[in-house]
């Protein structure tokens, strides 16, 4: 499960009368087919024993799927969407709080950005007027998942999945591939980018020298690292001897004399020129020959 969290961990309890209601709130992301979770709690500042009734009221923007809603306690499901029930729960309630889970289960249908949005409502029974409330929201995103492929046939791999999504595109299907990634340090695997990951499945099989898919999702974190280039100077230090590849001094040797790491440029020193003038270049054209000792 791929859940991030605009989730408010410190209690964000509003107050009605005799009952309060505090917790996780706010925004979470899941995947297609994930679970977006929160847990509540909900208590009374009254001594007496009562019935508290809470509503759960959901919405969705036009013509997004259905997700599947629980309010549950440590018993079991207390309200089910599914069901079609009316959606209040009544709960016996004395001055000890009463721990709550709140879930939303993406469709695996779900389009990116599709968003439901949950109000819970609570009041002690025959009192409408002292209402406390707290909201939620869960996005739909993409799930990130790795192909396994043989090596060396990564490229070859990731040509033939995104062939197989554009016909399946060509022919009016959804496929929900939106990115194909092939870090060229990472032997053997491509990174696709999907909300179905039933489709997903579907696509990548039968393709040449793919391995099928590795079980679960990966969250962006893992691989943020092949999404960000190496700044140009990455891997020179000063002292290093290094042949420029470019520009008007093409072919020259030199001696790295000072880096500039946010500019990407680094000085050098040519060892063939009579007078030695300091000449800055970008930091792709040169190659290094000799490090620094």
């Amino acid at each position: 499960m791929n859940q991030n969290a605009d989730q408010q961990a410190a209690p964000a309890a509003t107050y009605g009368g005799a009952i309060a209601m505090s917790g996780e709130s706010g925004r979470l992301d899941v995947t297609a087919g994930s679970v977006a979770t929160w847990n509540i709690q909900i208590k009374t500042n009254d001594t007496a024993k009562m019935n508290v009734l809470v509503r759960v009221n959901i919405s969705y923007e036009p013509g997004a799927p259905e997700w599947e809603v629980k309010l549950s306690d440590k018993t079991g499901a207390l309200y089910e969407s599914a069901a079609l029930g009316e959606p209040v729960v009544k709960l016996p309630l004395d001055n000890r709080p009463k721990d709550l889970k709140l879930t939303a289960e993406a469709p695996r249908g779900a389009r990116i950005d599709d968003v439901i949005n949950i109000t819970l409502e609570a009041c002690p029974e025959g009192d409408a007027s002292a209402i406390s409330k707290m909201e939620f929201s869960a996005y739909a995103i993409p799930s990130i998942l790795i192909l396994k492929t043989s090596i060396g046939h990564e490229r070859n791999v990731a040509d033939g999945v995104a062939s197989k999504a554009k016909t399946s595109k060509d022919a009016g299907n959804s496929i929900g591939i939106f990115a194909i990634l092939v870090p060229e340090k990472l032997d053997g695997y491509v990174i696709v980018e999907g909300m179905n990951t039933d489709l997903v499945r579907e696509t990548v099989r039968g393709v040449r020298k793919s391995k099928g898919l590795v079980e679960g999702e990966t969250k962006f974190g893992e691989i943020e690292h092949f999404l960000t280039p190496k700044p140009l100077v990455s891997g020179i230090m000063e002292g290093d001897v290094v042949e420029l590849v470019a520009g008007p001094f093409k072919g020259e040797k030199a001696r790295v004399q000072k880096i500039d790491e946010s500019k990407e440029e680094i000085t050098v020193e040519l060892f063939e020129a009579l007078v030695p003038i300091p000449v800055t270049v970008r930091g792709d054209h040169v190659r290094v020959l000799e490090k620094e000792k």
